[in-house]
């Protein structure tokens, strides 16, 4: 009896419910932009906080690292662990950080100090999904976006919007079947197949086009996108609530990057005004990655990143992206594009599908820091 008695409790202090917080000794780091070029080479996905931080996924674990621009994952600045619940998305505006776990508790983490400054009850969320890089909970989670300081947390056929300073619940909508998997604009929108819903009291917006939408220019968590293309294929630009059609959006790959619309295909890239007339063109094989401020980013053929200048689509400079000698022989995953850095997952090439398979990544060391 003394001995089953020792186990349970034994098995009780190790399985019960915990929490556990460790938050940051030191100073915040200050913001340090690189000379442009492959920096470092790590093995998660991190989500770049002010240019300044790396925030990473586990199963019951978020944490941060720094700087940015280091070689390798460092010792960890801050850190939150709960047990059982698992860590189902991250999502962040400036330096708060907020998390959704499996349990429906989204808590909200001061990213300079790891401390914690608010926590809400929500809808139970779906369990970690990051597989080995983390990538899909800080890059692309499920059911969770954010713009113009509302977190939208969707469930079933509800929507929730929480206030980022705060955490307090300043909405709650019921919404179509099939509204689960929408973008949140750069002007303020949720945006679903079935409509658009203001951020900043969930009512739905009236005199927008029909959906299915595509959406276009999306930061990580397909949140703030800067444009879409409705049912009917027409472009619209979505600095403001209401959308401002743009006819460069209409054809089929252009997409928002640096401020300006940009196609690249058969050998040329192209950058458009909004009413469809060419800006500036390119002369060369690329693929669009993104844009920052003034830039337009492409990868080429040849995994080199190069950068235009977005106004006149002048080359300001290019790499390999490669750390040291590494081959290229990898294909692009997921990524997230920062004012001064890029984080880019590499996979096999030619790989399984499956992400659970070890022949799916490039590497063990798979995510490449890149500074701009």
């Amino acid at each position: 009896m003394l001995l089953l008695l020792a186990t349970v409790l034994v098995g009780w202090r190790i399985l019960k419910p915990a929490e556990v917080l460790a938050t940051a000794k030191t100073p915040y780091p200050p913001l340090v932009v690189s000379d442009h070029g492959v920096v470092g080479r790590i093995n998660v996905a991190p989500l770049i906080i002010q240019d300044r931080l790396r925030v990473y996924a586990a199963k019951h674990q978020v944490r941060a690292d720094e700087p940015v621009y280091g070689r390798t994952v460092n010792t960890t600045r801050w850190s939150l662990r709960r047990w059982p619940a698992q860590l189902s998305g991250v999502v962040a505006q400036d330096a708060t950080v907020i998390t959704r776990w499996s349990d429906g508790e989204l808590v909200a983490l001061d990213g300079r100090t790891g401390k914690i400054a608010w926590r809400a009850d929500g809808p139970e969320a779906p369990g970690y999904a990051g597989h080995r890089t983390g990538a899909a909970t800080v890059w692309d989670p499920s059911g969770l976006r954010i713009a113009s300081g509302i977190v939208v947390v969707s469930a079933d056929q509800e929507l929730l919007g929480y206030d980022v300073s705060t955490g307090a619940q300043r909405w709650r909508a019921t919404v179509p079947a099939g509204c689960t998997g929408g973008f949140t604009t750069a002007g303020g929108a949720y945006v679903c197949a079935t409509g658009a819903y203001d951020l900043s009291t969930g009512q739905a917006v009236a005199g927008w086009p029909a959906g299915p939408f595509t959406a276009v220019g999306c930061a990580v968590a397909s949140s703030g996108c800067a444009g879409f293309r409705d049912a009917a294929g027409h472009g619209w630009l979505t600095a403001l609530t209401a959308p401002r059609r743009a006819v460069a959006l209409d054809r089929p790959g252009t997409t928002v990057a640096g401020g300006v619309v940009v196609s690249a295909q058969d050998g040329v890239v192209i950058g458009y005004r909004a009413d469809g007339s060419t800006l500036w063109t390119w002369q060369g094989s690329a693929q669009v990655l993104g844009g920052v401020t003034g830039r337009v980013l492409l990868m080429t053929p040849l995994h080199e990143l190069v950068s235009l200048d977005s106004a006149g689509g002048v080359e300001q400079f290019r790499f390999r992206l490669a750390f040291r000698r590494e081959d290229v022989k990898w294909e692009l995953g997921a990524l997230q594009i920062s004012e001064h850095y890029v984080a880019i997952e590499r996979l096999r090439e030619g790989g399984p599908d499956d992400p659970d398979s070890p022949l799916y990544y490039y590497t063990t060391d798979t995510v490449l820091m890149v500074a701009l």
